[in-house]
């Protein structure tokens, strides 16, 4: 799932591709998403982005004299599992573009496509950011940092730091693979309680003595978690990117592979935490590691996968065998029944995900939509994928890679 850098890396792309250009005419919604329609016409407009968290703000802006008269629209997206925007010419548009804008004439009609394979993602009109997520760890540190430590009587703080980092009410732009890295740095245990890691840092102050330098130096120098929220996913956006297309995908994406230090890296070990996420850590889980769980350790390519290893690294999700390999293989049929619905809410990245208990009854989920803050004391946003999540397709640095539990990868 595309955490807080993708999100700021692709409002970048989107400003820089459309910066100018001018659209016309309707925008349009392919007809299979489920999302709504965009009401907007104008015979000449810009787009421009801007990202907070895991949200980007699409903003459309007619020009003056631009028919029919009318006032600029936004849409807040988020991106689910695998979205992105891609610019594309209008007679070529990619697979899964499931909104499109057109650019007016004169010149070759191009269209700014936001592309979802999983449709996954969701679009909201208005321009409103979703009710309920924290300030940006990226853009608003100062209010990010004062959120977290205000509310540390909040029940998400009696849960593993892993855990309590996904929450977007305070850690707003956190994935799976930024906690992995920023705790892997602190050598914090996953499973440690959240209350306990950052309790410790109301009382940090700096000496009064120190210089401004001194005091910059020593940040850098000796970060603690809730500065590395905001550094670490900065690193990753200074990796920069070109673009979306395969021509650049290879290589902006080996910039990020080479950039991680434990996130699915051989000799790290991992767990899943109680939404079935996979963390990975080195050392000690922690004394609130799950109970029966048995921590696996990747291996390097070239050793050699045993049992237990093999199932460590679940595969990425794929279509249901077609009928001529169900044949092939000997497998009975799909009834209509059984084929998966795209549109569950089991399978929303940012729902959560069935309990076990519900799953051994044949109980069928109950959740709010990808779009409603539970409000709960305790309960909130929790950006999470299906168990198997880090075999999906996401971007990174503005391409799409796989982002596997192996090393190479690929939405809370």
């Amino acid at each position: 799932m595309p955490e807080g850098p993708e999100l700021h890396l692709a409002s970048h792309f989107v400003n820089e591709a459309c910066g100018g250009l001018v659209f016309g005419g309707c925008v349009e919604k392919s007809p299979v998403s489920r999302n709504p329609e965009v009401p907007f016409e104008s015979s000449a407009y810009r787009i421009s982005a801007s990202a907070r968290g895991k949200e980007l703000r699409l903003t459309l802006s007619p020009l003056p004299g631009a028919r029919p008269p009318r006032e600029p629209l936004a849409l807040v997206f988020r991106f689910g599992m695998s979205g992105s925007f891609q610019l594309a010419p209008s007679d070529a548009l990619p697979p899964h573009a499931h909104l499109r804008f057109y650019t007016a004439p004169p010149g070759p009609r191009l269209a700014l496509c936001f592309v979802d394979i999983r449709r996954f993602g969701h679009w909201d009109l208005g321009g409103e950011w979703q009710p309920g997520r924290g300030p940006c760890v990226l853009l608003e540190y100062e209010q990010f940092r004062e959120n977290v430590l205000r509310n540390l009587a909040n029940k998400a703080f009696d849960r593993p730091i892993c855990e309590a980092l996904l929450d977007q009410r305070f850690f707003n732009g956190i994935g799976n693979y930024l906690r992995a890295e920023i705790l892997y740095r602190l050598r914090i245990p996953p499973f440690e309680k959240a209350r306990t890691v950052l309790e410790a840092l109301q009382q940090r102050r700096p000496s009064p003595e120190l210089t401004l330098s001194q005091k910059i130096r020593a940040k850098l120098q000796n970060p603690d978690l809730l500065e590395l929220c905001h550094s670490v996913p900065k690193e990753v956006v200074q990796l920069g990117g070109k673009g979306y297309g395969p021509e650049s995908g290879e290589e902006d994406f080996a910039a990020f592979q080479a950039w991680l230090r434990c996130y699915g890296m051989p000799g790290m070990s991992s767990l899943q935490d109680r939404h079935g996420r996979t963390i990975w850590f080195q050392g000690d889980p922690g004394p609130l590691a799950p109970k029966g769980g048995k921590s696996r350790k990747k291996k390097s390519k070239g050793a050699q996968q045993g049992p237990e290893d093999r199932t460590a690294d679940p595969p990425p999700p794929s279509k249901a065998p077609s009928r001529t390999r169900r044949a092939r293989r000997g497998l009975p049929e799909q009834t209509k029944a059984q084929q998966p619905k795209a549109t569950s809410l089991q399978q929303d990245p940012e729902a959560p995900p069935v309990s076990e208990k519900g799953k051994r009854k044949g109980r069928p989920a109950t959740s709010g939509g990808p779009s409603s803050a539970s409000s709960g004391e305790g309960r909130g946003i929790t950006e999470m994928g299906s168990p198997g999540e880090e075999g999906t397709a996401v971007q990174v640095g503005g391409t799409c890679g796989e982002r596997r539990e192996g090393g190479c990868l690929g939405s809370p």
